[in-house]
This record gives C-alpha cells, structure tokens and sequence, in this order.
C-alpha cells in the first residue's frame, strides 16, 4: 500500500509540475518576421546561447546586425557585437574644370562613383543648396551666381551624420571625396529594447515600433 500510495503522489507531483510548464509562456528565442510594414522585410533570430542576428531591406536600404542579448522581465535588450565601425568621408582629389562652377563625386575606394550621397553646398549669404549624387557625380547649375564656401556629404539613409568640407573654387571646383565603408550598413544596437508577449516582439528603434511575428516552432 505505501508503495501505491508513494507512485500515486509522485504522479500527482509530476502532473503538477507538467501544467505549471505549459502554463509558462515560452522563452524568447526564435526566429521572428516583421509584420504591418509595407515595402520592407526584415528577421530578428534570437538564438537560446544569447546571441542574436538581425535583417531588414527596405528599398535601397540594407541593414544587419549581430551580437548579444539579455532578458530583463518582459523585454530583451539588443547590443551589437563586435561594435561596428561607422563608414568615413575623406577629400580626395581636387582639379579646375569649366564645365561648372563646381562638381562633386563621391567614389568607393576602387573609384565606382556613388549614388544616392546626400550633399549640401554653402554659400556666404543665402540658404544652402541640398541635393544628392548620382554615380557620375553633381554639378552646381551655371545660373548660380553665389560663391560656394563648403561642401557637406553624408549618408542620411544609414544615420551617417553631415561631414563638412571647406572650399575654395578659385583654386580648384572639380572635387572628389572618398566614401571608406567600413562596417556600413552593420546597425549599433546598444541595448535596443524589444518588449515580449506571446508570439511577438516589438523592437523600439528611435520614436518607431517595429513588430515581429515568430514562426515556426
């Protein structure tokens, strides 16, 4: 009899401790999609050994990440690792040319011209002009009477902020900067929140939500 009555009770006591597991809600990792977003995919794996890689694309926007997480109640938090280094403007060289008042281009370190840099021209007096390259690069309309006194690149797309350069036309208008990638396009969570709840993330980026479904198992 007590060995019956012993079986019955560790039963009881594993049928307990059974219900008490699938009432807890499961951990976090596993492989999310971003939902509610049009034009734009994106994944966040978040892997049970405490890492964590991240995807999106949004048109001609390409983002990643990778590194580490930690729990703290019902949310994670994101740092990427290594950090990355952010991508570098730098002037290269600078010629005459009679073609315009002044040209830019913006090239890669193998001399591909860039498209897309966002570019800001200053002048003594009056508002800047604000416009972007093209992969043979920009040219300041001849009808522009104004002296250009600096020139801003950046990458306002990557959260790349405004790099100025001082200029003097009279000694040279052609000019050429340098875009060093580095780690473009590798995003620096650091300690990026993401709130839990049952089959979903919500990652806070800046004043945005970004909502991710889980699937699979």
């Amino acid at each position: 009899m007590r060995i019956i009555a012993h079986i019955a009770a560790t039963g009881l006591l594993l049928a307990i401790a059974g219900a008490g597991a699938e009432s807890r809600p499961p951990g976090p990792a596993g492989r999310y999609r971003l939902t509610g977003e049009q034009d734009v995919a994106s994944e966040l794996l978040i892997k049970p050994d405490g890492r964590f890689s991240y995807a999106l694309i949004a048109g001609a926007l390409d983002e990643k990440a990778e590194g580490r997480w930690r729990r703290e109640g019902d949310s994670i938090f994101l740092t990427t690792e290594p950090k990355p280094v952010p991508p570098a403007f730098s002037a290269g060289a600078a010629t005459h040319t009679d073609s315009a008042p002044l040209t830019v281009k913006v090239v890669w370190p193998d001399g591909r011209g860039v498209a897309g840099a966002d570019l800001r021209v200053g002048f003594a007096e009056g508002d800047p002009i604000e416009d972007y390259t093209q992969e043979d690069g920009w040219s300041l309309s001849s009808d522009e009477r104004r002296i250009p006194i600096w020139v801003e690149v950046s990458l306002h797309m990557f959260g790349l902020p405004a790099e100025r350069f001082p200029i003097d036309v009279a000694r040279a208008n052609a000019l050429t900067f340098l875009l060093t990638p580095n780690d473009l396009g590798t995003v620096d969570f650091e300690d990026m929140r993401a709130d839990l709840a049952r089959g979903r993330l919500v990652l806070h980026r800046g004043e945005g939500r970004l909502v991710y479904l889980r699937v699979g198992k």
